[in-house]
């Protein structure tokens, strides 16, 4: 019944060590084995993404995956892209004073200059960290109006970035997708950009119905899919929010969530 089967990183695929458990190896290999395909959807940049595809070997041009909150869909070996929808630098540098004005950190991904951030901080380093990426210092107001921006993250300790999202004015809400995709990292995308855009893009492309796709994640910025799967799956370690829209919760990520759905659901053991 099932065909596509997309799964968030941090939180979902990965344990609290930042691992791909054998179990799940195990589950996506026989799911595709079957002819399911498998794909993963993250905030993350490709370049923190490469190492879990390979690991998972994913990295074919039959495969494909979802970066940036799905602001970019491409096939994994020749890199073609089957959907964008980016945001610019003026975009970035909106967002940056608004960041400065609330006493929050920000940073963004340029297309041209990868990682960039006015200013170093715990979370960016942490972003770097995860990644594989270095970070580029720039000033945001002086980037090019048009130069192309994956997406903008305002980010910081919980309780000054909860205490910045109160203040964001609410017709931000109507100029970008915003996603809580932890504690510390709260996202801005094109408005017409989010995982569930995303996977429905790669849906169409490979001829597959809505009603023959799985979503797996465990964070606001995994909302968009769940909705849209036929079958949404919360992790059972993702927000209360997240269980709630969900049609199936399923065990945490530290216990091989992933597997067990896909050993229920798509190889019936």
């Amino acid at each position: 019944m099932y065909k596509l089967v997309a799964l968030d990183m941090d939180g979902t695929l990965l344990n609290s060590d930042g691992a791909i458990s054998e179990h799940n190896k195990q589950a996506i290999a026989a799911a595709r084995e079957q002819g399911v395909y498998v794909v993963l959807a993250s905030g993350r940049p490709i370049e923190g993404m490469t190492w879990a595809l390979k690991e998972l070997n994913m990295d074919s041009d039959n495969d494909f995956v979802l970066s940036y909150n799905a602001s970019l869909v491409q096939r994994v070996a020749s890199q073609e892209v089957v959907r964008s929808q980016t945001l610019i630098g003026s975009d970035a540098k909106a967002i940056a004073t608004i960041a400065h004005d609330l006493g929050v950190h920000v940073h963004a991904f340029s297309r041209r200059q990868g990682l960039i951030t006015p200013e170093h901080n715990y979370y960016t380093d942490h972003e770097a960290k995860i990644n594989g990426l270095t970070i580029t210092l720039a000033d945001f107001a002086e980037l090019d109006d048009n130069e192309e921006i994956m997406k903008v993250m305002i980010i910081d300790e919980e309780e000054r970035l909860e205490a910045a999202i109160a203040q964001l004015p609410s017709d931000l809400y109507q100029q970008y997708t915003i996603v809580r995709s932890a504690p510390f990292f709260l996202e801005f995308m094109h408005t017409n950009s989010n995982k569930g855009v995303g996977v429905k893009a790669l849906a169409d492309f490979l001829n597959i119905k809505q009603d023959e796709v799985i979503a797996m994640g465990d964070a606001g910025n995994d909302h968009h899919m769940i909705e849209f799967a036929g079958l949404g799956v919360a992790m059972g370690n993702a927000t209360e929010a997240t269980k709630a829209i969900a049609n199936y919760v399923t065990d945490t990520n530290n216990n091989s969530g992933v597997a067990q759905v896909i050993e229920k659901f798509i190889l019936n053991v």
